[in-house]
């Protein structure tokens, strides 16, 4: 995924700056930088953040910068910001999202006149150098940014820091969010919103779907108007954002506690503990504890000091060792009890079966296990929340080739999908099987998008039913 936080002031902003982005750590465990304009140039820091936390790298940069204004992110992927040079001026640019179609913009871009890239190991280009060279093509800003979500197939939120003020561009759908605070003289740009909260801003405006506005230390102006269309991504309150966040109005915790409830609505089993998978399982476990009246509790504690992320190295056999390696078991609360086992998704499956073993080893009788979320069916084609290349990484997937051999139909697809089919209940019984969980229930779409609360036209929920927008 990714997160980005700029500010904008009459005063040095670094402080402000440097929070701010720690405060997205959760969305991103590759790269992470940050870039300031102190009224004369460009100043900009990019550090590896795999083997270290974003304040342990950057706190003495922190004492090196200056600027009233600045721009920074965490990164899954590519190094950023950059700067650049072009008919448009110096300017600093940053992004989240996921461009589909990266090859044919390239492509493009050769026939249609002189452009060349910096080549990156694998023979990649960066992201945020194609999005810069879409919208330094165009006479404008403006014109550029909508450009790019013209262009860009999948999803691409925009923050551009020129030597007069910031460029906030919302993706063309708004599936990932941005959102405008605002304290005395100054105003920052954030994807989180709780990023800015102990800095002293107030809420100020969320920006709506392809919605560009321009933002100076003494105004927000708007340059493009927001687009009726919206399809937030699903996942972010499953899964990704932080507990304290909101989306839309939506808060992340609430969302899980009401998630959790209608797990439990439909269920019936009987369980002596409800345990969530830490972290994002424990408040959908709150929720279900809370409605089914089995008592929550903690049958294992993550250990955090040197391993705050279980995602965090990209090799995915060392990150299955530390995601197993991190919990601790609390021998008193597992032994001789039936557990029911709350986590947000099962992607591949390797860590859950993996955690579910742990609980037996550690004298679980049974473990029943509810994802707070349908199967996932289709890799996320719009934003890099997964690591996996392939459908066939997902679980599910791997079990329909089994059942019905390479050439899948997307209306069979469709039929899996359909929690009231008999393929869909073969199907979980068999990942149930597989998994050598003692029952398998998982989250319907529509008690999801329910638990949202906002309308399930405006969310995107394709890696789920394959519905594009």
């Amino acid at each position: 995924m990714g997160g980005i936080f700029g500010v904008v002031g009459k005063n040095d902003c670094v402080m402000d700056l440097f929070f701010g982005v720690d405060y997205h750590s959760h969305l991103g465990t590759r790269r992470a930088g940050m870039a300031v304009f102190n009224g004369e140039y460009f100043n900009r820091v990019i550090h590896n953040i795999q083997n270290s936390p974003f304040r342990t790298k950057f706190e003495k940069d922190v004492e090196e910068l200056q600027g009233d204004m600045g721009i920074g992110c965490i990164s899954d992927e590519d190094p950023q910001p950059l700067l650049i040079q072009s008919h448009l001026g110096s300017y600093a640019i940053t992004t989240v999202g996921k461009i589909s179609n990266h090859d044919e913009i390239i492509k493009k871009l050769y026939k249609d006149g002189r452009v060349h890239f910096q080549e990156q190991s694998g023979g990649r280009v960066n992201d945020n150098e194609l999005v810069a060279t879409l919208i330094s093509s165009m006479p404008s800003f403006k014109e550029g940014l909508e450009y790019v979500q013209e262009t860009i197939k999948g999803s691409m939120t925009v923050v551009i820091m020129t030597k007069e003020g910031i460029y906030a561009a919302r993706d063309k759908f708004g599936r990932t969010p941005l959102v405008i605070g605002h304290k005395k003289d100054t105003f920052c740009i954030t994807f989180e919103n709780h990023a800015y909260l102990n800095l002293g801003y107030s809420f100020y405006k969320e920006l709506g779907p392809g919605e560009i506005v321009f933002i100076t230390s003494d105004k927000v102006k708007e340059i493009s108007p927001a687009k009726s269309e919206m399809k937030i991504c699903s996942f972010l309150w499953v899964y990704y954002g932080y507990p304290t966040a909101s989306y839309e109005g939506v808060n992340v915790e609430t969302m899980r506690y009401k998630c959790g409830e209608l797990l439990a609505k439909r269920d019936n089993i009987d369980a002596d503990i409800v345990a969530g998978v830490p972290d994002s399982g424990t408040a959908h476990a709150i929720g279900y504890a809370n409605k089914s009246g089995i008592p929550f509790a903690r049958p294992f504690i993550k250990y955090t000091p040197t391993w705050p992320r279980s995602f965090m190295p990209t090799n995915q056999s060392q990150r299955n060792l530390i995601a197993k390696m991190k919990l601790i078991p609390v021998q008193e609360l597992i032994e001789n009890n039936d557990i029911l086992l709350i986590d947000d998704s099962i992607v591949r499956g390797t860590q859950l079966r993996e955690t579910t073993e742990f609980l037996y080893n550690s004298g679980a009788k049974k473990v029943h296990v509810r994802p707070a979320c349908p199967p996932l069916l289709f890799g996320c084609k719009y934003l890099n929340f997964s690591r996996s290349k392939s459908d066939y990484d997902l679980i599910t997937r791997r079990i329909i080739r089994e059942r019905e051999g390479d050439n899948v139909s997307k209306e069979l697809l469709f039929d899996y999908a359909d929690p009231n089919s008999k393929n869909y209940e073969e199907m979980v019984e068999e990942i149930r099987r597989i998994q050598n969980f003692s029952s398998l229930r998982f989250h319907r779409l529509d008690d999801l998008t329910e638990s949202i609360g906002i309308s399930p036209c405006k969310l995107c929920t394709y890696c789920w039913n394959g519905k594009e927008a």
